[in-house]
Formats: structure tokens, sequence, C-alpha cells
């Protein structure tokens, strides 16, 4: 068992009153699976990513990676969010190569190393560029080859495709599938969208409105390479979306309640 979650959960408190965020969440994902999280704005899909980073700590519950508790961030678990993040004084290079001097790696190492992941993305021709000079969707490929460069066992995933346009992130969809199947890493990928769910995933997880939990989970077993307009993947599609709209529908219900009950 690579990350296991048992019975966790998460609350947080403002001046509006404590928001249960999470509740009595329990996930199993084995090394090298692909496992996608969807749900309602608001589910908790991003406090569970990080929870897993050690960003956060829940109030009940355990979070395992290998079976050892995670009590804080790890260079075993890496978050890529939805805005890049890239140093803009910085070049590709440079970007990608970034945190492995704290690795104890020498420049030579560092540089042979951001290479290896920029050629595995395809922006190897674009080692000395800036990234005012990148699309939004090199800039992706630039923090993924960044966070691969770390070699963790784990990536986390965030949206990271949310922001771009629908045929930039078709593209990503192929290049992700393919460097996964390179790589072997475990990747839990957060999304709203539920044909990427299915194009990417094993499994796809579906969280309710909040407080999050698992609703259901949905097993596809459809042969890789997937693309967002595969047939096979509309009838998988039909069904959770008819799952997904109840609690996107619960959770705006939830909204209208919380504002009658603050004014």
């Amino acid at each position: 068992m690579k990350l296991e979650l048992r019975s966790v959960s998460k609350t947080f408190q403002s001046r509006r009153g404590d928001t249960r965020a999470l509740q009595d969440i329990t996930i199993q994902v084995w090394p090298g699976e692909f496992v996608c999280l969807l749900g309602p704005s608001g589910c908790g899909k991003s406090t569970l990513l990080n929870l897993i980073a050690g960003l956060e700590k829940p109030d009940g519950g355990e979070v395992l990676m290998d079976g050892q508790p995670v009590t804080g961030p790890g260079r075993d678990r890496v978050l890529i969010f939805q805005e890049a993040a890239l140093f803009p004084w910085l070049n590709v290079q440079d970007n990608v190569a970034f945190g492995l001097t704290a690795a104890g790696m020498s420049k030579s190492q560092q540089i042979d190393r951001a290479m290896q992941y920029l050629r595995l993305v395809r922006l190897g021709s674009f080692r000395k560029a800036f990234t005012h000079e990148l699309s939004g969707g090199m800039k992706q490929r630039v923090a993924l080859a960044r966070a691969l460069a770390l070699e963790p066992q784990v990536l986390l995933m965030d949206e990271p495709f949310a922001a771009l346009d629908a045929q930039t992130r078709d593209s990503l969809h192929d290049e992700l599938q393919d460097i996964w199947a390179q790589t072997g890493k475990t990747i839990l990928f957060v999304t709203h969208n539920v044909r990427e769910a299915l194009v990417l995933g094993d499994r796809v997880l579906l969280m309710s409105a909040r407080p999050g939990r698992i609703k259901r989970e949905f097993k596809c077993e459809l042969a890789r390479p997937r693309h967002i307009e595969d047939h096979a993947l509309v009838d998988a599609t039909r069904q959770v979306l008819a799952d997904l709209r109840e609690e996107v529908l619960a959770a705006q219900q939830e909204e209208v309640e919380r504002e009658r009950s603050a004014s």
C-alpha cells in the first residue's frame, strides 16, 4: 500500500463558525496507481491533497505513506498546483533544477537531472527560455518536470490543467498518460472535469458535497492511451455526471442555507 487514509476528518475555524471540510475519509492507493478525485467546489478535494502532502494535519484519523504516519511535508510527495508557480527570474532549466541543491547534488548533476526531465516533457530545446516566453501549457509541463526532477514517489496534482484551453488540455492528457507509463509514479489528481477524470484515472473517487466523503468509486478499465473524444467514455461519463450533479446541487443548497443563517 503506497497511501492510506483511515477515517480522516478535517474542520476549519473562521468568524462564520466551524466548517467541516472532510468527514471519515478512508482511501487506499496502490503503488503506481492513477487515482482521480472528483467532486463539487468546496467538497474538500484540495484539503485532502494538502493532508497527504503534510501541509495540513487532520483533526481525526490517520494519513499513512508506506505504512508510516505523514507528519509533515516530504520529498517523497510533491504537490502541483493549478498555477505553475515558476520563478520568472530563472530560465526553464534553472526552474526545474530549483530545489536540487538541497538534495546535495552538484551543479552538473542538477543540470543533468533537469535536462532528463525536460526531455521527458518535450521541452529540452526550451531550457534557456524564460517563463514569459512560454505558453500556459508549456509552463505546466515545466512545473511537471520540476516536480519529477525531485523524483518523488507520489505526485499530487491539484487541477493542474483547469486554466488551459481545451486543445492544450487534451494534449497534456496524452503527455501525462505517457509520462505516468514511463515513470510508474503514484498519482492523485484533483479535477472538476468528469471526462478528464475518466481519461486519466485507473479509479475515480467521487466526493460528496461538504463535508466531503467518498460517495462512490468508479473503476475505469478502458484501454490506454485514452482520449477525451473516445466513444467508450460516453456511457461512463453519463453515469458519473448523474451522481456529480446530485452533489453539485447539494453544495449549492448548502451555500444558500449558510447565507440565510449568516444574514
